[in-house]
């Protein structure tokens, strides 16, 4: 497995120099995500550049991330149209550039934000729309030859390892993959005591189309009503041990990519991260020549 970051980054992929990978490989990261803000018509000119900052710095290109935000489920067809569309030129874009898979955010009915609850998020006419939604960018996937990689989570229509599970089944396409975010199935108190259980049971029905992984952690706030907040990896409740046992047997060649923390806090994270691989037995890979 690699280990990698969705972070320090100033910007986009366009911003992305030799400068830039350089201090991510000095971090000990051999893999970055690229954030697209605009896929349409990249300029040759900067591919190139990016690519070779890359390469220079001995990084592999990573997952790519659109910003089409929660429209894959919208019951506006217009605004489902537009999101299916910027998917699949996700998809032409990850494939020039190079990369290991794009990211699939499978939506939210809430009109604040792809990652925020709403109650239809659970019905079945919000479930079929995504599927349909993610077959139609499963066959630009293959198209292009990559894959996409989509993350479940307790908000969204994919609540559950099972509801995740019953996804794939319909959309029953070679391109589309997992990508393993444990902290984001963290639902009650009950789970968060016990994330071994929480872990097996998304291995056990995912293990077999997980691509990728975010590495994060979480605690319980103080409180009367539960409540949990994402920590710096290391310092939370997570069984890191078994998360990464796990995905080293699921996918041994998956990108791990430590996420949502500001750049300040990304080595605590690195470390946490790092002690919890030694104590598994995992050693880290570096990219293929």
């Amino acid at each position: 497995m690699l280990l990698g970051v969705a972070g320090l980054t100033p910007g986009d992929w366009t911003t992305v120099t030799e400068n830039v990978t350089r201090v991510v490989m000095g971090h000990g990261f051999r893999t970055l995500q690229l954030r697209v803000s605009d896929p349409h018509h990249p300029d040759p000119a900067t591919v190139t550049r990016v690519q070779d900052a890359f390469k220079s710095a001995g990084l592999t290109i990573g997952q790519t991330v659109g910003e089409y935000g929660g429209g894959l489920v919208s019951d506006d067809d217009s605004v489902r149209r537009n999101a299916i569309e910027a998917l699949k030129q996700m998809t032409a874009f990850t494939r020039v550039i190079g990369g290991s898979n794009t990211y699939l955010r499978p939506g939210s009915m809430n009109p604040n934000g792809a990652w925020y609850p709403h109650p239809d998020n659970r019905s079945d006419a919000v479930f079929e729309r995504l599927v349909d939604s993610a077959r139609e960018a499963s066959q630009a996937a293959s198209n292009e030859g990559v894959m996409l990689a989509v993350e479940g989570g307790v908000v969204c229509p994919l609540f559950s390892a099972s509801r995740t599970r019953e996804f794939f089944d319909a959309v029953d396409s070679p391109s589309m993959g997992y990508n393993m975010d444990p902290v984001n199935y963290i639902a009650n108190i009950e789970t968060a005591y016990d994330s071994t259980f929480l872990l097996e049971d998304l291995f056990d029905q995912l293990g077999h189309v997980t691509i990728a992984a975010h590495a994060k952690d979480f605690g319980v706030v103080d409180g009367l009503l539960p409540h949990f907040e994402e920590v710096v990896i290391g310092q939370g409740l997570l069984d890191q041990e078994t998360f990464l046992t796990r995905m080293r047997y699921a996918r041994p060649d998956a990108h791990v990519l430590i996420e949502h923390l500001p750049d300040e806090l990304i080595p605590a994270a690195r470390e946490g991260l790092n002690a919890a691989a030694a104590r598994a037995g995992i050693e880290w890979d570096d990219p293929p020549e």
